[in-house]
C-alpha cells in the first residue's frame, strides 16, 4: 500500500503544469514533485527528507494512523490544501481515507474556516489612511466534516461494572458522522481566562453487525433486552453546547483545560433510544519547564501541520529535529460522563463510553484491563501522568496512575470500589506531540497489558470527531 502511495503522488506530481499563470495547487504539486527527487539518493539526508516529504507533504502524502483498538495500524493517502482570502479569512481542507489489514477503514472530509491571527483595518479619511490597528487577538473557528468508519472488531462483554471475561462477544460497527460545529472565544473582561462558547450539530447513523468469523458473536449471545440498540439502530440528530475555559496562573506553571458539554441524542425514527448526555472534563498541566511545546493547533486538520500565519510555503510543515529543548510535564484530570434517558428510552450500548485499555476514539482508560472491558452509560475517572525527554532527543518516559469506574445508574457513580492500572512507557514525539507510544500498564484485577499505537492525529493537528 505503501509503493502505491508513493507511486500515486509522484504521479500527481508530474502532472504538467504551464510555467505562467500557475495555480497554486499546481505550484504545490510541483514543489511536491521536486521535494520527491530525495527519494532516488542514497544517503541519509536524502532519505530523511524523502520521509518527510512522503508523511508530511502538501498537497498530497501518505496517511498514517491506528484505527480504534483491535482494529490494528493503518495506511493510505491523504490530501491537504488552504486558500486564504482577500477578506482575512482562510479555509483550510483535509480529506483522508485509511485501511488496516484486518478489513476496516476510515474515510473523511474536514474543513475549518478562520480569520488570520494579526489582521489589520485599513481605514481612510479623504486621502490620508489612518494607522493600522489589529483587528482582533482571536476568532471564531468553524467546522465541517463528514467521516465514515467502519470497524470489524470490537469487544463486548455485557453492561455494568461486574461483567465477566467469560461473557466476551465481538461486534463489527459503522458510522458515518456529517455534521458543523463552532468555536465562539468570549472576549471583553472574559478574555484573560481564555473562555469559548462550542457549538456543534450532527448527524449520526451507527450500524452493528456479527464480529469477525471464529470469534463469538454479540447476536449469538446478547439479545436487545440486555444489549439495547442491538435488535434496531436509530439515526441520530445530535446537537450540543459546551463551554471551555483554559486560564493560566503563576506566569504559566499551571495551566487549565476545562470543558463542560451538553449533548441531546434525537432519534426521529425511534423515540425509544433518544437520551442525553452531559460530560465534564477537567485538565491541569503543570510544565516543569519554562519551555511547553504547543501539543495541537485546532486550525489544522487531522493530517495537517501548517502553520496559522497564512504564510504560503514550499515546506508548510516544521522539520523532525533531534535537537528539541529539555521538556516534562505533570498531568492531573478528571473526567466525568452522565446520561439522561426518557421514561421509555434507553442509551444504545454503541453510544456508551468505556473503560479498559483505550475507548473507540483511542484514548487510553485503565490501561491494564482488556480494551473496551467495561461499558456502561455513566463513566467517572481520574488520571494522573508524568512525562520528561529523554535528554533532548524527541522521545519521552511517561509514568501514568488511573482510577475509575463504569455505572448503569447516575447515583452509583462515586469514588469507592474503583478499579486501578499503573502504566509506564515511551512515547515519540513530533513537534511536541505524542505520535506514537509504548506503554505497558498493571495493577488491575485482570493481569497486565502492553498497548502500542499511532496517534491518527499524526501530525498534530486536531482530533477527529467522536464516534459515540
Amino acid at each position: 500500500m505503501i509503493r502505491r502511495a508513493v507511486l500515486v503522488l509522484c504521479a500527481l506530481a508530474a502532472l504538467p503544469v504551464m510555467a505562467q499563470n500557475e495555480s497554486r495547487l499546481h505550484r504545490d504539486f510541483r514543489v511536491e514533485g521536486e521535494a520527491l527527487k530525495n527519494c532516488t539518493k542514497f544517503n541519509f539526508r536524502s532519505l530523511t527528507d524523502c520521509g518527510q516529504t512522503l508523511v508530511m507533504g502538501q498537497p498530497m502524502h501518505i496517511a498514517l494512523g491506528s484505527l480504534s483498538p483491535q482494529n490494528g495500524f493503518g495506511a493510505g493517502l491523504a490530501f491537504v490544501e488552504h486558500k486564504n482570502f482577500a477578506s482575512e479569512w482562510r479555509d483550510n481542507f483535509d480529506l483522508d481515507v485509511l485501511a488496516t489489514t484486518n478489513g476496516s477503514w476510515r474515510a473523511g472530509g474536514y474543513i475549518k474556516a478562520y480569520r488570520l491571527g494579526g489582521g489589520t483595518i485599513h481605514m481612510n479619511t479623504g486621502s490620508t489612511p489612518a494607522a493600522k490597528t489589529p483587528l482582533f487577538t482571536s476568532a471564531p473557528l468553524f467546522n465541517f466534516y463528514s467521516q465514515s468508519i467502519s470497524l470489524n472488531h470490537i469487544d463486548y462483554y455485557g453492561l455494568g461494572p461486574n461483567t465477566s471475561r467469560a461473557a466476551h462477544a465481538t461486534f463489527g460497527f459503522s458510522e458515518n458522522l456529517t455534521g458543523a460545529n463552532a468555536i465562539l472565544p468570549l472576549g471583553g473582561a472574559l478574555a484573560p481566562a481564555k473562555l469559548s462558547l462550542s457549538l456543534e450539530l450532527n448527524g449520526r447513523f451507527p450500524a452493528v453487525r456479527p464480529g469477525p468469523s471464529g470469534e463469538p458473536s454479540i447476536t449469538q449471545q446478547y439479545t436487545d433486552a440486555n444489549t439495547p440498540g442491538l435488535a434496531r439502530q436509530a439515526g441520530y440528530f445530535q446537537p450540543a453546547e459546551g463551554l471551555r475555559l483554559q486560564p493560566s496562573f503563576f506566569k504559566g506553571r499551571l495551566r487549565l483545560n476545562y470543558f463542560a458539554n451538553f449533548q441531546q441524542f434525537v432519534a426521529p425514527s425511534n423515540s425509544a433510544y433518544s437520551f442525553r448526555r452531559w460530560t465534564g472534563d477537567f485538565t491541569h498541566i503543570i510544565p516543569l519547564y519554562s519551555f511547553f511545546p504547543t501539543r495541537t493547533t485546532q486550525y489544522n486538520g487531522p493530517d495537517d501541520c501548517t502553520g496559522t500565519s497564512g504564510k504560503d510555503s514550499a515546506r508548510p510543515c516544521p522539520p523532525v529535529s533531534l535537537t528539541q529543548q529539555l521538556e516534562g510535564s505533570i498531568t492531573l484530570r478528571a473526567f466525568l460522563s452522565e446520561s439522561f434517558a426518557g421514561r421509555g428510552s434507553r442509551v444504545p450500548f454503541y453510544l456508551m463510553p468505556t473503560i479498559g485499555g483505550s475507548d473507540i476514539d483511542g484514548t487510553p482508560m485503565l490501561a491494564s484491563y482488556p480494551d473496551y472491558r467495561f461499558r456502561g452509560p455513566n463513566l467517572l475517572l481520574f488520571q494522573g501522568t508524568i512525562e520528561h525527554s529523554i535528554g533532548k532527543l524527541p522521545i519521552g518516559a511517561l509514568l501514568s496512575a488511573e482510577g475509575g469506574k463504569i455505572a448503569l445508574r447516575r447515583n452509583d457513580i462515586s469514588i469507592d470500589h474503583f478499579r486501578h492500572t499503573f502504566s509506564a512507557g515511551l512515547t515519540v514525539h513530533a513537534g511536541g506531540l505524542p505520535v506514537i507510544s509504548f506503554v505497558y500498564a498493571w495493577g488491575g484485577a485482570e493481569g497486565n497489558h502492553p498497548i502500542a499505537s499511532v496517534s491518527p492525529n499524526l501530525l498534530g493537528g486536531s482530533s477527529r470527531p467522536s464516534l459515540f
